[in-house]
């Protein structure tokens, strides 16, 4: 785009400058119409410099509790694990998909796509041995909304690591599953993932142990900041979702 694009009508193709020239009584049309981009764009960005500030204090408070006693017991593990994969890198691979996402706005899509799934690989991987440590650990499993929701994160991040290999390789595998099928459902066991960890990351701030020692305030202050981040990071995902199935459908 040209310097000053917004604010004029230069053009390097010369027939359409005389088509400008004869159309001048549309420019202020085109101008609203940028207008609007650029708001959009700067709403967006807002958003998800939010989400990545809230993310930073929300895995931060986490790490910070996990090491309180000096040493890592098992649950500080499964905490920093499952927070760093779950909440720092799966919310970042998605995040790096989305438009005006910040830090990845300077690669190119196919960069993007490969930083995408290097996070998403090392976040899934984190997550899954994170949970198992925990489950390891006791006697007795899932019997806690916040083990429930874990499992449900759990799960449908291994379907969605498995895939993901093939709404990869959506065209090679086409004679056997159509391309859109394959992206649609990746996209659906992924936002189901991330939004059932942040869900389980809110009841694991509900235990009496991180209340005590985050005070109540603190505690109800990192649930918002998470139902926060989770949702601005899920609507990309959303409604990419959404307009893939209609165009399906259509």
């Amino acid at each position: 785009m040209p310097p000053n694009a917004m604010d004029s009508n230069f053009n390097a193709d010369p027939e359409n400058n005389i088509s400008n020239l004869k159309d001048i009584n549309q420019s202020p049309q085109v101008r609203l119409e940028n207008n609007g981009s650029y708001y959009l764009k700067i709403f967006q960005s807002s958003l998800n410099l939010l989400a990545h500030l809230l993310i930073g204090v929300t895995v931060g408070a986490s790490v910070l509790f996990s090491y309180r006693n000096g040493s890592l017991s098992l649950t500080g593990i499964h905490i920093v694990l499952c927070v760093i994969g779950y909440q720092l890198l799966m919310a970042e691979a998605i995040l790096c998909l989305c438009p005006n996402s910040g830090w990845a706005d300077g690669l190119r899509l196919v960069d993007k796509r490969r930083v995408h799934w290097i996070l998403q690989i090392l976040g899934s991987v984190l997550g899954i041995f994170g949970s198992i440590i925990k489950s390891l650990d006791k006697s007795v499993n899932w019997n806690t909304l916040h083990g429930q929701y874990g499992l449900v994160a759990m799960v449908f991040t291994s379907v969605s690591l498995v895939n993901g290999l093939t709404s990869l390789y959506a065209y090679e595998f086409r004679k056997y599953l159509p391309g859109n099928i394959s992206k649609i459902t990746h996209i659906c066991f992924g936002t189901i993932a991330f939004a059932a960890s942040g869900i389980s990351l809110c009841y694991g701030f509900e235990k009496h142990n991180f209340i005590e020692w985050a005070t109540p305030n603190v505690t109800y202050t990192l649930i918002g900041f998470t139902a926060c981040f989770t949702f601005i990071i899920i609507i990309n995902p959303s409604i990419t979702f959404f307009n893939k199935t209609l165009r399906v459908f259509k």
